[in-house]
């Protein structure tokens, strides 16, 4: 696996794919700059090594040019993230971009404009992604979030650098921390499976049963495994379609010796609402017209055990509707289970849309091992499947 520690950038033009698809407030602030701070690594060595840096990026789904859509909204941000000068190039293509190049000097940082203003970018176009490739010299990967993707500065343009493209810090730290979970993890390994649907999950459980020794089911998935076992859920969300799949999981996982831990108590509430009268009752024993919004405290008694006695946890997806103060206590406390075991040496691997907001809104970031910046690229790595945008660096 080649990275940038591989590489001498000196007087080199680096063509840097990033992920700086980030947040803007109404006035065009960037309200959260993670993502900017996670290329910083990359673009150092570079910069130290005497090379420069062209970075390209999308932000949101521009329909065409459309001024809130522009780069441009975030360069003082990056600027002040990297400490550097950036200059904003108006195009990322044609003469703009070409000029901008021609005159790039040893240690200069340009940022081009919205890569999706143009169609050719998501169509993996050959010749758009030509066009970009001539702006560097060498190719560097850095952005998990689109590397499932096989998008023009994704995929396409590594075939134009057959000697000259690696992964950045970032992406090669995602690739190591993925693998380190599914193929060299230390024994025991527990995943913590949570958010509302089992048929979302379900090509990500059949995929890690082999690699894993206990698997902790919570958030509304568990009331389809409930109701699958005879459990009476009341309103609880429930996949009545997927209740066989549910039990023929529970058989796989047994013919495999893994080991599923179900919730056995549940914060009830008799609305969707923080404000809804509460009680805590058996899982298998929800009442009519209420719903489990949390794991109960027997549950989180139950996870606490298998959580400090692992050595790899990987988490994707909370155990309630965290968003709700009244029903955050069972996704915080098994954020404090997973920080004391990594405290203790586990490697705690954290993925999935929710579950990094969750770790990020209770301030559980530095206290896991490693964060992930992706949630469709994780997931699908999580499936077993080979991504287009890390193949391409490896071919």
């Amino acid at each position: 696996m080649k990275t940038i520690q591989d590489f001498d950038f000196k007087n080199k033009k680096a063509i840097i794919r990033v992920d700086f698809n980030v947040p803007l407030d109404e006035n065009f602030n960037v309200t959260d700059a993670n993502r900017i701070e996670a290329a910083k690594p990359t673009i150092d060595k570079i910069l130290a090594d005497g090379g420069s840096v062209i970075l390209m990026s999308h932000l949101g789904r521009p329909k065409g040019k459309e001024d809130k859509y522009s780069l441009r909204h975030i360069v003082q941000t990056t600027s002040q993230v990297l400490e550097k000068s950036v200059t904003f190039v108006d195009d990322c293509r044609g003469q703009v971009a070409q000029n901008a190049v021609k005159n790039i000097q040893n240690g200069d940082v340009l940022l081009l404009e919205n890569l999706r203003f143009y169609a050719e970018e998501e169509a993996g176009d050959v010749e758009f992604a030509k066009e970009l490739a001539s702006l560097g010299d060498i190719y560097v990967n850095d952005a998990f979030g689109t590397a499932h993707r096989a998008h023009a500065s994704t995929t396409i343009i590594a075939q134009f650098f057959p000697n000259d493209k690696c992964f950045g810090t970032l992406l090669a730290k995602e690739i190591e921390s993925l693998n380190r979970v599914l193929n060299n993890s230390v024994k025991p390994v527990t995943a913590v499976l949570g958010g509302s649907k089992v048929s979302s999950k379900i090509t990500v459980i059949e995929n890690i049963l082999d690699k894993v020794d206990h698997m902790i089911i919570g958030g509304g998935m568990t009331f389809t495994f409930i109701k699958a076992l005879g459990g009476n859920v009341g309103d609880s969300i429930c996949e009545n379609d997927k209740l066989d799949l549910a039990l023929e999981i529970l058989s796989k996982a047994k013919a495999k010796n893994v080991q599923i831990h179900i919730p056995v108590d549940v914060v009830a509430a008799d609305a969707f609402s923080n404000d809804a009268n509460t009680q805590i009752v058996d899982v298998r024993e929800i009442p009519d017209g209420w719903q489990g919004l949390d794991a109960g405290p027997k549950s989180l008694a139950n996870f606490k055990e298998v959580i400090l006695n692992s050595k790899t946890i990987l988490w994707n997806g909370p155990l309630g509707v965290f968003e709700m103060e009244n029903f955050s206590k069972g996704t915080i406390t098994l954020g404090n289970f997973i920080a004391e075991a990594t405290e203790n040496g586990a490697f705690s691997l954290v993925g999935g849309g929710d579950s990094v907001a969750a770790v990020k809104q209770f301030g559980f970031e530095e206290k896991m091992s490693y964060v992930s910046t992706g949630g469709g690229a994780m997931l699908e790595m999580l499936e077993g499947r080979v991504l287009p945008g890390i193949a391409a660096i490896l071919e």
